[in-house]
């Protein structure tokens, strides 16, 4: 059947590739709350976090400019994979029978097979470019640990992944893509480190949490003069860095006359949410009419559940103390398949444009994701990322709701990763064996 209007994909050339990340700091309409250190409470300065990131992410971390140019050498880069494409699922639309139109943009396609290498290739950069020998940093499923091992191949620095147990033993080739790619991968938590020792002197078989991981990670990166510190979500940086998802989107539907009625992304630290939706926040600010919906899993429901109130990002607290939505920095999670959204904080300008009332949460258990995932799958054809199926399961209700009403509305969300890696997971929904 041909398509109703328009095409199924919209393509930009690699010279539309962004020339400037958007950083909506600028755009804010309150100040964000200022991140404390963790020993004084005091608020943090830039030698505070020196020995953790290079200076120029750091200014990126504190700057009020709206817009941020990507340097020539991360662009090049990106025209690996970049632009993605935005699809319409218009077989989707008319399995669900719906007058809405589903546009979703496609971050499977690059190398790592999501959205992580849109940070990941920046920061490393940086690193090189200040003269770091060596990152060490803390994965969950793997797309982060997998996207750093990349940007660091390419920038030549050495890279240590500490990755949450249950992943570690749940997603083998996730592991085996940062071991291709040269990283040195640590199940956390691990006997490598203070944190992780204490850790696992009070429960041995832990599963592990990003929480923990991160704790590792710094206090490795802390005592090594030649080390820095990555996160690969979270950070006001790293959020700015993924807005070439969203930059490119609003490029490319204005390209067929559109816009969105509603934007949708996961959450787990925030930053691929953050990629899809900041740049048309910046239209929200203005007065347009648009809905934002941030979708995360019951089983660590920050957004939903949280408090709002300033935490430690890690176990162990070292890293610096952040007004956020969180379950307490000592909360692990239920061992769930989406393990790139088992944190108990989010993106502190995620968490505050929750608590003001742009952004819309909700929370999915996964057994409902997964018949989401599945159905897109028998649809579009594309097997998409267990985390990627929270944002598809809501846009799937936004487009049931629009059957019910009549109305025909545009709903854009974010397709952060595929889940060819992720097969495990479906075998065991597909075999009955998925719980919530």
């Amino acid at each position: 059947m041909p398509p109703k209007e328009g095409p199924y994909k919209v393509m930009l050339s690699e010279e539309e590739i962004p020339t400037s990340w958007y950083n909506i700091q600028s755009d804010l309409p309150t100040p964000l709350s200022p991140p404390l250190h963790p020993g004084t409470r005091e608020p943090l300065g830039p030698e505070d976090l020196a020995p953790l990131f290079p200076m120029e992410l750091i200014k990126q971390e504190m700057s009020q400019e709206r817009y941020i140019e990507i340097p020539d050498e991360v662009r090049e880069v990106y025209k690996l994979y970049r632009p993605t494409p935005l699809r319409r699922a218009y077989r989707l639309e008319r399995e669900l029978d719906t007058p809405a139109k589903i546009f979703y943009k496609d971050e499977s396609v690059s190398m790592a097979g999501s959205h992580k290498p849109n940070t990941a290739i920046a920061q490393a950069y940086y690193n090189k470019a200040e003269g770091v020998k060596r990152i060490a940093t803390e994965t969950g499923a793997g797309q982060w640990g997998s996207a750093l091992a990349l940007g660091c191949k390419f920038f030549g620095i050495e890279l240590k992944v500490f990755m949450v147990r249950i992943s570690y033993d749940q997603k083998p080739y996730r592991r085996a893509m940062m071991h291709v790619w040269g990283a040195d991968v640590v199940a956390s938590p691990s006997e490598l480190t203070n944190s992780g020792r204490e850790i696992l002197a009070q429960d041995p078989d832990s599963p592990g949490s990003l929480g923990i991981a991160i704790s590792e990670a710094v206090e490795v990166a802390a005592t090594d003069p030649d080390a820095r510190y990555s996160l690969g979500s979270v950070l006001n940086h790293v959020c700015m860095h993924q807005t070439v998802i969203g930059l490119e989107a609003k490029a490319q539907m204005e390209k067929i006359g559109e816009y969105p009625d509603m934007v949708i992304g996961c959450v787990g630290g925030g930053s691929n949410f953050a990629g899809v939706s900041f740049p048309f926040m910046k239209d929200k600010f203005e007065g347009k009419d648009i809905r934002m919906i941030a979708v995360e899993p019951t089983s660590c429901p920050t957004l939903t559940k949280g408090k709002y109130e300033y935490d430690f990002g890690d176990e162990a607290e070292l890293a610096p103390v952040v007004m956020m939505y969180t379950l307490g920095h000592r909360f692990v999670p239920s061992p769930i398949h989406a393990g790139g959204l088992r944190y108990h904080g989010a993106s502190p300008i995620v968490s505050k444009l929750v608590h003001e009332g742009y952004v819309e949460a909700r929370a999915y258990p996964q057994t409902t994701v997964f018949d989401s995932a599945m159905l897109f799958a028998r649809t579009e054809g594309t097997i998409i990322a267990p985390e990627s199926s929270h944002a598809l399961k809501a846009a799937i209700d936004e487009a049931l709701q629009c059957k019910e009403s009549g109305e025909s509305k545009n709903i854009l969300f974010n397709l952060s990763g595929h889940g060819l890696l992720d097969l495990g997971g479906y075998e065991e929904y597909i075999a009955g064996n998925l719980t919530d």
